[in-house]
């Protein structure tokens, strides 16, 4: 049996996220979809420049969890902009997997 899923701190986002190439409709385009943890790993890393532990530490996962997040997350990424498809960054499935707001954000939301 598996160990349990460590709660992961996300920003919280009120709808998916959706990019995708211009002039093509999106029912006729291809999606590729990334969870809300992998693209908090993405933002923590690539766009606030902290290194894989510190991103670890504000979320609350290990160093290793933070890398394999960022392998899938910048895979999917680069297949979505190579192949002309639809990137979505899926909340729903990220809520049922354990990921919670981050201390400065409850706050925030509490007002």
């Amino acid at each position: 049996m598996p160990r349990p899923r460590k709660q992961r701190c996300c920003r919280r986002y009120h709808a998916d996220r959706v990019y995708k190439p211009r002039g093509i409709p999106m029912r006729a385009d291809e999606v590729v979809e990334i969870s809300l943890d992998q693209f908090e790993a993405l933002r923590l890393c690539d766009s606030e420049g902290l290194e894989q532990g510190e991103a670890g530490e504000r979320m609350g996962v290990s160093r290793g969890t933070i890398q394999r997040l960022l392998y899938g997350a910048r895979k999917a990424v680069i297949d979505a902009i190579v192949d002309n498809r639809a990137l979505v960054i899926n909340l729903k499935e990220s809520e049922a997997c354990d990921v919670v707001l981050h201390p400065h954000q409850r706050k925030r939301r509490a007002r």
